[in-house]
């Protein structure tokens, strides 16, 4: 496999902001050649140290490498170089993660993957609600109290969900049970590990390169 460098991007800020130079902070990985479709990477929650460099998140990104696609993680606004204030405000979270989107979607001329981390998978669920382009997710260990259960109901696209065996935030049992109702989910739970997974990262990787590569 060819090596792709990472590159530093910036993501403008949709509506007037965006005109205003307001910018988060993303990396973006090309595509393998040949392969025209990528992903967006949401990182867990800002108030409590979610960046784009959350080992979950560089390994879905790395993930998305294996698999041949182009990846773009972020930072939320005011983490990291990204401007603005932190906030935990979903609909803020969810127009971040579309302007990563629009800026990905601008690069990679095929279908989108949507895929996000905690906090993350909670907001990605939302943003690639009106999104035609996304044609998947990958939600890590969301917690089912902030879920939308009737937009997860909803949802007609095909989605991974994975979860730790000792995750007490995103309780493996309670995910399974919401995603027993989805007609194109698959779920898994990673042995070992728990919300943060400390252990389980490098299975939790395969899981998803798998996924993408459709075995």
């Amino acid at each position: 496999m060819a090596k792709r460098e990472e590159k530093g991007t910036t993501i403008p800020w949709l509506g007037e902001a965006g005109e205003r130079g307001e910018a988060l902070e993303g990396l973006f990985v090309p595509p393998e050649e040949g392969c025209d479709t990528g992903a967006v990477i949401a990182p867990p929650h800002p108030l409590y140290g979610g960046s784009m460099d959350a080992p979950v998140v560089c390994e879905l990104a790395w993930a998305c490498t294996r698999a041949g696609r182009a990846s773009l993680r972020f930072n939320w606004r005011g983490v990291g170089g990204s401007t603005g204030a932190p906030s935990g405000d979903l609909a803020l979270a969810c127009e971040d993660i579309q302007a990563a989107l629009l800026q990905l979607g601008r690069t990679v001329p095929g279908r989108l993957v949507a895929a996000g981390y905690s906090f993350g998978a909670v907001a990605t669920l939302g943003a690639a609600a009106d999104q035609p382009r996304v044609d998947r997710l990958v939600l890590v260990a969301p917690p089912p109290a902030m879920l939308d259960a009737e937009r997860l109901r909803a949802e007609q696209r095909e989605i991974l969900v994975l979860a730790g065996a000792h995750d007490t935030i995103a309780p493996p049992a309670a995910l399974e049970a919401l995603v027993a109702e989805l007609p194109r989910a698959r779920f898994v739970v990673i042995p070992e590990a728990d919300h943060f997974f400390a252990a389980g990262l490098v299975q939790l990787g395969n899981e998803v390169t798998s996924w993408l590569r459709g075995e």
